[in-house]
């Protein structure tokens, strides 16, 4: 495969705290990578399976949990990635990493998301409208949490 990089990023009125729960919460949201359920426990070295339905078809993304910083500030994600919807062999080199990073910005934070390991420049730009797509998911959910919040 290439090593062409897909960027999304999106800003989100929330504390960094709220997004990094949403990101980091097994369960599933209707927003977030088209409703698909997440299964991990969230600790360094751990298994992630994303699991869910896209155009008809069920799907079952998986990959590892390859950092984790969530010292008293949480900053930063480091997973693998491999769907079978890739049509290649399930291998390492057809793996992707994912680079999550929050950025505490005067009215929330900044989201930035990196994944490597496109064949192509295509591939890149179709990666990153889906994880533009997954991005907004995470601001509705994150901000949806911190207006609750505030209200009670």
């Amino acid at each position: 495969m290439g090593n062409y990089v897909a960027r999304a990023e999106v800003d989100v009125s929330a504390p960094r705290r709220d997004v990094w729960t949403v990101l980091t919460s097994s369960g599933a949201h209707p927003e977030i990578l088209m409703g698909a359920e997440v299964v991990s426990d969230w600790k360094l070295g751990s298994r992630i399976v994303w699991r869910g339905e896209w155009k008809g078809a069920a799907f079952e993304d998986h990959g590892r949990v390859i950092e984790l910083d969530d010292r008293e500030e949480p900053w930063r994600i480091v997973l693998t990635h491999f769907s079978p919807l890739s049509g290649q062999p399930d291998l390492p080199e057809n793996y992707h990493t994912l680079h999550f990073e929050l950025e505490e910005t005067p009215g929330g934070t900044h989201v930035t998301l990196d994944q490597d390991n496109n064949p192509t420049v295509e591939a890149a730009q179709h990666s990153q409208r889906n994880w533009e797509t997954m991005l907004q998911g995470v601001k509705a959910v994150a901000e949806r949490a911190a207006s609750q919040r505030s209200t009670t």
